[in-house]
């Protein structure tokens, strides 16, 4: 049979654990319980499994047939909602069912009863054997051996084998291949970023990449990073390292994507718009009379936007395409207004509008300089970066009428959004924004 050839120090696939697939196979298999005589105001959605009105007693002796039989009953109590019986473990099992287009019982919704019975022997099946198993699947995660930390080089055979009590699987379908190759830039900060995790319906047997055991169920079986494809139970995600590596099969757009995950994704310091803007700015907009406080053609703002959804580093943004340059600062401007999370996020912004209302100005620095501290480091780096920029552009005042006060009024709401507060707060902050922004600006060499 063939084997795993390695030297000592070269990466290893992990082991899959498969003792939970052997128990999904061994489940209880669902029985449906046909109603023999018509049944009236059965609803549409429906079949032969309801039974109408009937009470528990009759349903428990219908279902003592065998283990995973089935029926839909009318609640005698409560006319007008239904019942799902449910035989497993030798007791008949009651969920209340509903309907909303999909059945449910509970989180998952399913196209058919059929299917939500299934997936429901499943879960009970394992969670009755396996109990004490699962509650310690987080103790010693294979995520530990086979993470960004560890893995630096190409595997150079990887065989699939399956004996009974292991499954190897060849990792070039899993997203830990791409973190185990992934080259490091010196240059390039290490980032934290959380993981994007979505509740996911995986296709065929797919296993937990962070404790290598089975992930259970027909539909919903566990979570998917959004940002780097990671495949982990919903109860793994809570315990996986803030250490997701964007791919940019899955990050697909520029604009209105998370600024940690668009610069991990691009390896880079900052975001792309950010530089190429900022470079286009300084080499031919410097003296514009009003930038970033005059408007570009929207359309045009719009156009750019596109360009670099569709292009990324590669969008063109010279003089030769747009000749306005305030079609260049709206864009960047526009860029920092869609982000999901603002540069000074949602966590720091209370910190900042307490600084601003400080009159000291030796205490507002301090302030100030503690609540850059709370930033995500590439949010702050961003930041770092574009004060630099507005101070080069108030050093040309005389010809841009732009002071770092003015651009305080423009860029104070586009960097920083109140989280979550009434409208007259919001309305009362919008002077402390500026302020804010303002003071970034001038203090920017001592600041950051």
């Amino acid at each position: 049979m063939a084997q795993h050839v390695f030297d000592n120090d070269e990466y290893r696939p992990p082991v899959w654990k498969s003792y939970l697939y052997q128990l999904q196979q061994e489940a209880p298999h669902p029985r449906r319980i046909t109603c023999t005589s018509e049944v009236e105001n059965r609803p549409k959605y429906y079949g032969r499994e309801f039974h109408g009105m009937i009470s528990r007693e009759e349903a428990d002796q219908l279902l003592s047939i065998a283990e995973g039989s089935y029926l839909i009953r009318e609640s005698q109590r409560q006319p007008g909602t239904y019942t799902l019986a449910l035989r497993f473990g030798n007791q008949t099992k009651n969920f209340r069912l509903y309907h909303d287009g999909k059945h449910f019982v509970g989180e998952k919704r399913f196209e058919s009863i059929h299917d939500l019975v299934t997936d429901g022997l499943i879960t009970l099946y394992i969670e009755t054997k396996a109990a004490e198993y699962i509650s310690k699947m987080t103790i010693n995660p294979i995520y530990e051996h086979v993470g960004y930390t560890t893995l630096n080089r190409e595997p150079e055979t990887l065989f699939s084998k399956v004996t009974s009590n292991e499954l190897y699987v060849v990792l070039s379908l899993t997203s830990l291949v791409r973190r185990a190759t992934l080259k490091e830039n010196d240059r390039t900060p290490k980032y934290e970023k959380v993981h994007n995790f979505k509740v996911h319906t995986f296709r065929g047997p797919h296993w937990c990449e962070y404790c290598a055991n089975f992930m259970w169920g027909l539909i919903a079986q566990g979570v998917k990073c959004a940002d780097c494809g990671l495949n982990v139970h919903k109860q793994c995600s809570k315990v996986v390292p803030d250490d997701c590596k964007p791919d940019l099969k899955h990050v697909k757009k520029v604009y209105s994507c998370d600024l940690t995950t668009l610069v991990k994704a691009h390896n880079t310091k900052r975001p792309m718009v950010v530089d190429m803007c900022i470079r286009e700015i300084e080499s031919r907009g410097l003296k514009s009379e009003g930038l970033y406080r005059v408007s570009g053609f929207s359309d045009l703002i719009e156009d750019v936007k596109l360009a670099f959804d569709r292009d990324g580093e590669k969008a063109d943004i010279s003089v030769n395409v747009y000749e306005d340059i305030n079609i260049i600062t709206g864009a960047l401007k526009l860029y920092f207004r869609d982000l999901p999370i603002p540069v000074i996020t949602y966590d720091a912004y209370p910190r900042f509008i307490e600084a601003a209302k400080l009159t000291d100005t030796d205490e507002r620095l301090e302030a100030l300089h503690e609540a850059l501290k709370l930033l995500p480091p590439a949010h702050c780096e961003t930041l770092r970066y574009l004060m630099a920029h507005l101070k080069r552009v108030t050093q040309h005042e005389k010809d841009n009428l732009m002071n770092a006060e003015n651009l305080g009024i423009v860029f104070g709401p586009t960097l920083m959004r109140a989280p979550d507060l009434d409208a007259m707060t919001a309305l009362n902050d919008i002077r402390y924004q500026r302020q804010v922004v303002e003071s970034l600006i001038k203090n920017e060499d001592i600041l950051f």
